[in-house]
């Protein structure tokens, strides 16, 4: 008899919360929408010239009540001169990554962009939630688990390069580097198999 798989984690299964309180009354499946469109619109627009981008993303999107709304939050994003290094030709985009993390089993998930260097790795995750942070000790459980997940499966991708996470918050085009405790530690604190 073949034994039982244990079921594939996605580091966002890993508990805690997303999101701070004052999400402007998204529901938890308009958020996850809303994000997903962001995400589609990033990584169909950044490779285009500036002048494509409008354009492209309402044909991408279609007759969508917010596709204006969306289409200016992508374009701060991609419009801040400090951000272009995330959408660099040189950056991996959609990155999926799988792992056995020690007392949680196998984890899959998908890094938004990573960029690759002789000594370091950066895994960049772009969050669109309303409500952002100020510091990185303020950001959500689940998603500092998250990125814990994809700094120690990278650890094991890149042996002997120094991993770094970071989010880049879309509401206020912004990035936040995560100190790499702060994102084990929560790590450490999800629940076990």
């Amino acid at each position: 008899a073949a034994r039982p798989t244990a079921p594939v984690l996605s580091p966002s299964d890993l508990g805690g919360a997303k999101a701070l309180p004052g999400a402007e009354g998204d529901s938890a499946d308009a958020a996850k929408n809303r994000g997903t469109r962001l995400h589609m619109l990033l990584e169909h627009l950044a490779p285009l010239d500036a002048a494509r981008r409008p354009a492209t993303a309402r044909a991408l999107l279609g007759p969508d009540p917010e596709a204006e709304a969306l289409l200016a939050e992508v374009l701060g994003v991609l419009d801040t001169p400090v951000l272009a290094r995330f959408f660099a030709a040189s950056t991996l985009a959609e990155v999926a990554v799988t792992a056995d993390l020690p007392g949680l089993g196998r984890v899959h998930g998908v890094i938004d962009r990573l960029i690759v260097e002789d000594a370091t790795v950066l895994a960049v995750d772009f969050k669109s939630n309303r409500t952002v942070p100020d510091t990185p000790d303020k950001v959500p459980e689940g998603l500092l688990r998250q990125m814990g997940a994809y700094a120690t499966a990278l650890a094991q991708v890149y042996p002997g390069r120094q991993i770094e996470t970071g989010i880049l918050w879309t509401a206020t085009a912004h990035y936040m580097p995560l100190p790499h405790a702060l994102v084990t530690q929560a790590l450490d604190r999800a629940p076990t198999s």
